[in-house]
Parts: structure tokens; sequence; C-alpha cells
């Protein structure tokens, strides 16, 4: 009987479990769990926090006996101490501090990531804390509840950061953002960043940009986060927000190769150079369709397709991961954000050359009622007019999501600007306009590349029709 061993039992983890169940009936898998939650939702914890969520188990994908259900062994509390790669054993410790060898006929490492400690002095302190685990969450919640919390600042203004600024003003604390660069959510461009500091500013989010913080100090009964220059904050909390890295110590001690930002070197099949070893998630690097080198793009849809190839490769089967585009959605109030793809200076370092426009038109018809604007930036290269890349905001309700997932389905098509344009998609008044968005987007570049211009232009582009 194969003995699969899979140490990890977040998106990757389980997802590879399952699939190594549904391909050999057989196999034998056991998932090492460092903690006591299994296939928890982490993206899921600022609405748990906002009381979005009312209960934290409503974050399960599946509950223990779900999985449990299916034949898969569930190691909880188990931490992977080693990893004995000669003689194909995991050692692990118990959370009571017992020690098992685990052997294994073939291996997946889905150990994830872990939040980036930035070199803060005082980032230790009681009141400072990270978001990245259901222990984490519990403790923040509990700190909230039992603390008279008014003001909390929170360093880094990405994802998780905008999320649970979004969640604290909910509860009714006033949140002071902190960002290092000069726009939130560096991941788009300043323009669409812009335009989400206008939503926390609606929101009476305190944000300051180009605010690089190098301590937090006690104060009293309450913290001050400083800059070297001055205090950026006074608060009763501290959450820091500023990204993750891949969790790759045991691999890098068993001597697994690592490559970008320290991620595990694996192929198109999830395998690592060494033979029966695989691995999945936010602990690898990840081939991007438009890019000749992998990245690491630490994405929650991502980790559950890979681990799925790496399941069924592990089980004996020939499956290729598709690659990723980095597709990424966030909703920040009544605001969202969405892009996939490369931003025009990420094309140009990969050797495009990229041309970008702005529109701003219509979600839907403008007799229709409710209909709102929406910000559209497409890139594409200007010698070839392949797609490259897509930016969109606009509200919760103009279908932001589904209309970046056009763009992100096209990306495996090695779609071109003029097919963007001459896709047949819905169309009835209340819900968009016999020309969307998008195509409105790839009519501005097609005119703007016959135009010659040598500068990205940005326009405005409103259409009733």
């Amino acid at each position: 009987m194969t003995q699969i061993v899979i140490v990890g039992g977040s998106d990757a983890g389980i997802s590879a479990a399952l699939r190594v169940r549904e391909v050999d009936a057989a196999c034998q898998i056991s998932v090492v769990v460092a903690d006591a939650f299994p296939n928890y939702s982490i993206c899921g914890l600022p609405y748990y926090l906002s009381g979005e969520v009312r209960d934290w188990r409503a974050l399960a994908h599946r509950t223990r006996a779900e999985i449990e259900a299916g034949g898969v062994t569930l190691l909880l509390e188990h931490t992977a101490t080693h990893l004995d790669l000669a003689h194909c054993a995991v050692h692990t410790q118990t959370a009571n501090g017992s020690e098992r060898v685990i052997p294994y006929d073939r291996l997946i490492l889905a150990t994830g990531a872990t939040p980036r400690r930035p070199p803060i002095s005082g980032i230790e302190l009681e009141g400072v804390f990270f978001l990245h685990s259901m222990k984490s969450s519990f403790q923040l919640q509990r700190y909230l509840s039992t603390h008279r919390t008014r003001h909390v600042a929170i360093i880094g203004g990405g994802y998780i950061g905008l999320e649970m600024a979004e969640a604290l003003t909910h509860r009714g604390i006033h949140v002071i953002l902190l960002q290092r660069g000069a726009s939130v959510l560096s991941t788009v461009d300043s323009s669409i960043g812009a335009r989400v500091r206008e939503t926390l500013d609606r929101h009476r989010v305190d944000v300051t940009t180009n605010a690089p913080v190098v301590a937090i100090e006690r104060h009293g009964r309450r913290l001050r986060v400083r800059s070297a220059a001055t205090t950026l904050a006074e608060c009763d909390a501290v959450l820091v927000a500023t990204g993750v890295k891949p969790e790759t110590a045991l691999a890098q001690t068993a001597g697994l190769s690592l490559g970008a930002q320290e991620a595990i070197v694996v192929d198109e099949r999830m395998a690592t150079a060494q033979p029966g070893v695989y691995a999945a998630g936010d602990c690898i690097v990840t081939h991007h369709r438009l890019l000749s080198e992998p990245r690491y793009l630490p994405l929650g849809t991502t980790a559950h397709k890979q681990g799925r190839v790496a399941g069924e490769n592990a089980a004996g089967g020939a499956r290729v991961f598709a690659g990723s585009v980095g597709t990424q959605v966030v909703r920040v109030f009544e605001t969202v954000i969405a892009r996939t793809g490369l931003l025009e200076r990420e094309a140009s370092a990969a050797g495009y050359s990229p041309l970008t426009v702005e529109i701003t038109t219509w979600d839907h018809k403008v007799y229709s009622l409710g209909a709102q604007e929406l910000v559209v930036r497409l890139t594409a290269d200007r010698d070839t007019g392949r797609v490259l890349g897509a930016q969109m905001l606009g509200s919760l309700n103009s279908a932001i999501a589904k209309r970046i997932d056009v763009v992100a389905a096209g990306f495996h098509a090695g779609i071109m600007v003029d097919q963007l344009n001459d896709l047949d998609l819905s169309y009835t008044p209340p819900l968009g306009s016999p020309w969307d968005p998008l195509q409105v987007a790839a009519q501005a570049w097609l005119a703007e590349r016959a135009a010659g211009h040598a500068a990205p232009l940005t326009s405005a582009a409103r259409t009733a029709e």
C-alpha cells in the first residue's frame, strides 16, 4: 500500500489529499497539521473579525469529520520538525512534546507562508498583532473584546491591511493606516490606488503614505508608532500586515532547491528535484503564463489548483499545472478592485513593449436604475497587440470580479486586444451595455496605438449607448 504524507493542512495540503483519494482509493494518506484547524479559510479572517461571519467555525471549507470520512488521516497539532529524505521519513512533534516518525513513499510539502516580520523595534510588545492563522485571529478577537480599543494602527496598505481597515471600522474602531509607499494597494497602479484611498477617506480611515515605521513604543496604556522622524500614530493596538514569505525552513534544511524569495523550486508537475517529493501552494515558486521565469505568487486559488496537481501526480498521475496570471480581487467597503496579468512596469521589465489606456465608463445602461461608473486600465503589447494585463475598480454591484475573469480566461488563449473587442459577451440594460467596459477599453487601446502616441494615454471615455 502506497503511503503518502502531506505536510500542511491548508488549501494546497487538503486539496492534494482529496485528489490522491480520488485517483487511488488504496493509498494511505496522512496530513501533518501544525494546529487544530485543517482546511480553514484564512482569507475569511477579516470577515470573522468584522462580525460579518458570526461563527469562526463557518470558515472551514470542510469539517474534520468530512475530511476523515474521505479516508484521510489528520494528524492535528503535529509539527513537522525534520525531513529525512534519505530514509523517506517525516519527524514530527506533538503539542505535548512527544515525537513521532512517519514513513512515506511519496511526500507533498504544503507548508504555506508565514507573515513577514519587518525590522521594527517593539514588534513583540503586547497589543501588536499579525494575522495569518486561526490562532492569531482568536488572539486579536480576544484583545479587541477585553480591552478598551478605540484606535488601531495598521502597518501595511495591501490586501489584508485594507480588509482589516474595513473590518475594524465596522466594529466602530478608528483606523490609522500606515503605508510605506506612495500609494495604498501597491499591486495596482497609482491611479487606481488613489481611488482606493478616496474610498478609505469617505469611511474616515486615517491614511498616511510614505510612512516607513521603525519603532513601536509603549506610552502609558497606549502604543506609539514612529517613523525615524516623527510619531505616526498613538493607538490602543497595532496590526502588522506587511505581506508574507514562504515557509520553507524544513525544505531548506533538507537540501531542497529554493528559488524566488526562497520558495521551493518545482516543475510543472509540482515535483521537486528530489524523487518522490512534491510541493504546492504558498511555499513554492509559480509558473506565470506571461513570464519566462517563475514568480512567488501566494494566492489561495493557485494553492488549491497546485495541491490538486501535486496530489494526482503523487498518486501516479501526470497532471501539469496550467500556470497563474496573478488574478486578484479585493473588496474595500463599497469598492471592488481587481487585477490580472502584468502592470505596465512589470511588462516593461519582462521585455514587452507595453501600452496602457485607462477609461471610465458605466457598469450598465445609464437609463437603467443604479448605473455606476467603473474604471478599466488595459495593458497590451504595442507591437503585437497581445493583452498583458487589466485592472478594474468599481462598485460592489458592478460585477468587477467576473469582468476581470474574462481577461484572465483570455490569457489562457493568448488573447489579443482586437479579439477581446470581438468577444460575444452578455447584455441586458440593468446589467451591462452592448459594448462591455472591457471592450470600451479595448477600443480605446486600439485607437491609441493607431494614433502612434509614444506615451500611454489616460482618458475619460464615457458611453451611454
